[in-house]
């Protein structure tokens, strides 16, 4: 555990030469990775999205694509295509370019619904399936999906099958003017910071890391007090739609994978509070009373926490 922990300090450190100030989103990230979840990031241009993700990909002994989402690509170009060869005659498969370990889909929700729908199968089953034959994808495998807010122009919302593949969805926002101000002496110079990037871990690192994580310990008392808030979610009026079964799995997996980045071999109600917007609030529905009152997913969930009674017994 201590030399994980290690690890994962390496691996804050490395993307640090370039992401800078954003300790909470590099944890957010890897607790993602650690548990074999896609990540959305929402954010206004210009703050660094992309370039998280390619820190992250070039701290990793791992493949890595990016696939630039536009309204003129098409499923294929994401998933492969066959086509005959002229001179053998056979069927050959051409790999698209989600076969890769880590995925950057950036500006997800610039494409068409159609091409979007592309990546439901490979990012709940790991594979991908061609004119009837099925490809696995490599391990590690996660997509980091970058967006930006609905209301700008040129964007096409993600529908709730889509969303709700992504383990999580996290904002990097405005950095502070001390954080700024060193991103400009930084760039002053001329210097590239993700020239100093250099591989940390490798792919057979993470896949050990990714199975340690369901081997941190849950209480009985952790794991009522998620029942307890998805429960509570459901009876919130301010939500139209509330915490489904699969979304207080997957906060259980966060809580065990930020117990593990933070070197302890048991969860806490802390965990559980840390990871419950990342992991929920992109998969609950605001009623239309409370998005006329303009209040958001993250708002209300800190409501329904806030009114669960935390559990006293600790691990």
């Amino acid at each position: 555990m201590q030399d994980m922990k290690q690890m994962v300090e390496s691996l804050k450190a490395n993307i640090g030469k370039v992401v800078v100030g954003k300790d909470n989103v590099v944890e957010l990230m890897l607790c993602a990775l650690l548990c074999q979840g896609h990540v959305l990031i929402e954010d206004v241009p210009g703050v660094g999205k992309t370039t998280l993700v390619s820190a992250l990909a070039r701290s990793l002994d791992c493949s890595f694509k990016r696939i630039q989402f536009t309204p003129d690509i098409t499923p294929s170009d994401v998933t492969g295509f066959s086509m005959v060869n002229m001179k053998t005659g056979e069927m050959e498969f051409h790999q698209g370019a989600v076969m890769s370990q880590i995925v950057l889909a950036d500006e997800i929700n610039r494409t068409s619904p159609k091409t979007q729908s592309a990546l439901l199968e490979v990012m709940e089953e790991n594979q991908v399936t061609v004119d009837g034959v099925t490809y696995r994808m490599p391990r590690p495998f996660i997509v980091l999906a970058t967006q930006n807010p609905l209301d700008f122009v040129g964007t096409y919302p993600l529908p709730e099958a889509q969303l709700d593949r992504f383990f999580m969805k996290i904002a990097i926002g405005y950095p502070t003017s001390e954080e700024e101000s060193l991103i400009l002496e930084r760039f002053s110079s001329g210097a590239r910071p993700m020239e100093t990037v250099k591989p940390i871990c490798t792919a057979q690192d993470i896949v050990n890391m990714q199975q340690m994580v369901s081997q941190v310990y849950s209480s009985k008392e952790v794991r009522a007090y998620i029942s307890l808030i998805a429960q509570a979610s459901r009876r919130q009026s301010a939500l139209q739609l509330g915490v489904s079964t699969r979304g207080a799995i997957f906060l259980l997996r966060a809580a065990q994978a930020r117990a593990m980045l933070n070197g302890r071999e048991y969860v806490t109600p802390e965990d559980v509070q840390y990871m419950a917007a990342p992991v929920l609030a992109h998969r609950v529905l605001l009623s239309p009373e409370a998005r006329m009152r303009s209040m958001t997913p993250e708002r209300v969930l800190a409501q329904v926490i806030g009114a669960v009674k935390v559990p006293v017994k600790l691990p």
